[in-house]
């Protein structure tokens, strides 16, 4: 794992800044993919009296200067917040947009999908649950992938039976056919007791080959101050097992792009001393 594309091995570059200055004002949280134009990305915006106010899709061409090409905000939802979103085409040309919903007064959270030609079309498109969750298990943060022409999908499960403490997070795994209706396999990643990740695993990012980043910390006081881990396969399709006895980043939310020509872009959320956080990226070369 001494080669695995972490923050700190490229140049970091502020891809967004900070929506303002002090804890609770957050750009991040974001979903990566390539077209023939160059960079999408997705990502949520947060201020501090409107939580996840937005989702924003964004473009670039070089990966570190984006324009904004759909912004969608969370009374279209419905919801109290947004969080991580997932960012993906389709085998005929479309593009999904998988978006995380906070239920207003409630600690629930579900996962719509919205499907629209070009990404710039999802800021008017029509939305459908595909992760509803239910009143035992909020589910939010997708890692989304399409492996071997069926799509595969990490979901963040934050347990509801104890009043005050639904921060707990653990990782569980699904299958599907078309991306819309999904078979659950169950907790592929939990966290580890008496570990930095004692509290939460949520899977942030999943190779190809099986290697994976989570989010994890070991206190609920350490909530919104997750660091990244690495993960490795068990050999069990979607099961993966931490590996490492430290966080290997004080990144969140790390999306790791493999590049058609060698390489990987990162793009991650990073804290500031003021409590803010940022977008950054980071271009990690082939060789790295």
């Amino acid at each position: 794992m001494s080669h695995f594309p972490l923050p700190g091995r490229g140049n970091a570059v502020v891809a967004v800044p900070a929506p303002g200055v002090g804890p609770g004002r957050w750009a991040g949280a974001p979903s990566t993919a390539l077209d023939d134009d160059g960079f999408l990305i997705a990502y949520r915006k947060r201020v501090v009296d409107q939580r996840g106010a937005a989702t924003i899709v964004a473009r670039s061409t070089d990966g570190e200067h984006l324009t904004t090409v759909a912004t969608l905000d969370k009374q279209r939802f419905g919801a109290e917040s947004l969080e991580r979103p997932a960012l993906l085409p389709t085998d005929d040309g479309q593009w999904r947009l998988y978006v995380c919903c906070a239920t207003p007064n409630s600690k629930h959270w579900r996962i719509d999908v919205l499907e629209a030609p070009d990404p710039a079309a999802l800021e008017y498109a029509e939305s459908m649950t595909v992760f509803a969750g239910d009143e035992h298990t909020a589910v939010k943060d997708p890692v989304i992938r399409r492996f071997d022409g069926g799509w595969q999908a990490w979901i963040c499960c934050h347990p509801l039976d104890e009043p005050g403490e639904e921060d707990r997070m653990t990782t569980a795994y699904a299958t599907s056919e078309d991306g819309l209706s999904w078979d659950w396999h169950g907790t592929v990643l939990r966290p580890r007791p008496g570990e930095w990740d004692a509290r939460g695993t949520r899977v942030t990012a999943v190779l190809a080959d099986g290697r994976a980043t989570y989010d994890g910390r070991a206190t609920k006081e350490e909530n919104f101050s997750e660091r990244t881990g690495i993960a490795k396969s068990t050999g069990e399709p979607g099961h993966l097992e931490a590996f490492g006895e430290a966080p290997a980043s004080d990144a969140r939310y790390l999306d790791v792009l493999p590049l058609p020509y060698g390489g990987y872009r990162l793009y991650y959320e990073a804290p500031l001393p003021d409590g803010s956080h940022e977008l950054r990226t980071e271009l990690i070369a082939a060789t790295s």
